[in-house]
């Protein structure tokens, strides 16, 4: 078997194994909203690639060429960042290979052809093309188009390479987020640095490559098709250094000194399972960089909305504080019972466990919103924001959404590697049914809010928000009680996923 057909392959593989995961029957029927809310992206795709030709046929100053380059650094960093939430990060079925006799870097090098021959990097062609029929073809030539095509397309490809890089090394340690910070620095520094700092300045130094690829210049070619190759290679090494560093990994040897968080024990059953949602965070790397990652997002988010005015209208006011405060559901409760899967045997064997453990769990992220909330209290004593607002948006996200969100404890049937990232069975860190279940528990608040603020005065709709989240907080043992009958229903089934992702 040559090289080719290895690939071939393994791409074979790796496709039946996602046809016979636990969830698939359930993850193909949730993939058909996500195929909706895809059209609804790129409708709004198409409208950029109107915007951008009416401002290029507008300009004197740019060509068509230039000013879509002009915009490249920009387009390519929403796609970078855009990565993080619709692209699967690095995952190889490795074990099963390692001792076949094959070359050793045949399943890395199926993973980063994988990542670069998708569809999903083409999807910035659905305003490429519009643009260049608009402001283009006519002005400078099918030639010059072309050439834009395989710039933009080989630009897209670096860029996957490059979140793939950068996601690998985030991973592993959140100091690593500096690369990127830096590297985006260096990347928009035209726009601070400088005699002429600027927009105009940072626009027209991109510009310039648009205007050497309709001369026919090749060192756009160059650059791109460098960084690529430079990319690659490191994606590569670091992908293989990585993966058998998870093969190889020992068991750590377990410190003398356990905090038994003795204060829980207390609350007696409940403050058991406190403890364990506790130890799980603090001994496990992946809950623990996932934990970390979203207090960072909070005080991220709050130090902007504090600090800025870009978000005070109405909207937006709306719009921010609740997703501040659904940080947590969306990062972290969305893979609710995933990690357990790693010991769910020993939590079935007695009755009303997991009910118990999904009670914890409920109070423990509830618990949490504290934080977010004293975080955005600068804006109440700002007089920004009613407090009122601020309480109410905090009690609905602790009761609805959070009640949506638990949903997916009877869904989720894949288990979540509790160190391993690279080497995991189950090679998509989510899935469908997540990704619907996040869409919905928050764009509902700013459907009800929209509405209640259309008929009623802030005040009002504030009280109906807060009144609707006690409603679920009075009764969250009624749902969670629910929760665990339907998962005991289909018990069998949820073992089986969770023992055969392992």
């Amino acid at each position: 078997m040559n090289r080719l057909q290895l690939y071939k392959e393994l791409r074979k593989h790796r496709h039946l194994a996602d046809q016979r995961a636990m969830n698939f029957a359930e993850n193909k029927a949730a993939k058909w909203l996500v195929l909706i809310i895809s059209a609804i992206a790129i409708v709004y795709l198409i409208g950029f690639a109107l915007v951008f030709s009416l401002i290029a046929n507008e300009s004197v100053k740019y060509t068509p060429m230039e000013f879509i380059f002009g915009m490249a650094p920009v387009l390519m960093s929403i796609d970078f960042f855009f990565r993080f939430f619709t692209q699967q990060t690095p995952s190889q079925l490795v074990k099963p290979y390692v001792l076949l006799p094959m070359p050793r870097y045949t399943c890395v090098d199926v993973f980063i052809a994988s990542s670069m021959f998708n569809w999903g990097n083409l999807i910035w062609f659905v305003t490429l093309v519009p643009y260049s029929i608009m402001s283009v073809v006519f002005s400078q030539g099918i030639g010059n188009v072309l050439a834009m095509f395989v710039v933009y397309y080989l630009m897209v490809l670096a860029n996957s390479q490059w979140y793939s890089v950068v996601r690998t090394l985030v991973n592993d340690k959140m100091l690593y987020w500096i690369i990127p910070i830096v590297a985006y620095a260096g990347i928009y520094s035209p726009y601070f640095i400088g005699e002429n700092a600027g927009d105009t300045q940072f626009f027209s130094f991109y510009a310039t490559a648009g205007d050497a690829i309709s001369r026919g210049c090749l060192w756009p070619y160059i650059i791109v098709l460098t960084a690529l190759t430079v990319l690659v290679a490191i994606n590569r090494r670091l992908q293989f250094i990585y993966i058998w560093k998870e093969l190889g990994r020992t068991t750590e040897a377990t410190s003398h000194k356990i905090n038994q968080f003795a204060f829980l024990t207390r609350f007696g059953e409940l403050g058991n399972y406190l403890q364990l949602e506790v130890k799980s965070i603090m001994r496990n790397k992946n809950p623990r960089k996932t934990f970390i990652f979203a207090n960072v997002v909070v005080i991220l988010l709050s130090a902007v909305i504090t600090l800025t005015s870009v978000y005070d209208n109405n909207f937006m006011t709306n719009f921010w504080c609740i997703y501040n405060y659904f940080i947590y559901g969306a990062m972290i409760l969305v893979r609710i019972m995933s990690y357990e899967g790693n010991y769910i045997d020993c939590l079935i064997v007695r009755r009303e466990n997991i009910l118990a453990l999904l009670e914890a769990k409920y109070v423990f992220y509830s618990l949490l919103l504290v934080f977010p909330f004293l975080l955005m209290l600068p804006q109440v004593f700002a007089g920004k924001w009613s407090l009122l607002m601020l309480i109410s948006y905090g009690i609905y996200t602790a009761g609805c959404q959070y009640a949506i969100i638990f949903q997916l404890a009877v869904y989720n049937s894949v288990t979540t590697p509790l160190n391993a990232k690279l080497i995991s069975k189950n090679g998509m860190e989510n899935n469908y049914i997540q990704v619907v279940a996040q869409l919905v528990a928050f764009a509902l608040p700013m459907v009800i809010i929209s509405v209640l603020e259309a008929f009623l005065p802030p005040t009002a709709a504030y009280l109906c928000m807060l009144l609707l989240g006690l409603a679920f907080i009075l009764t969250h043992k009624l749902w969670l009680r629910n929760i665990y009958q339907r998962m005991m229903k289909k018990k069998y089934v949820l073992l089986e996923g969770f023992r055969a992702s392992r």
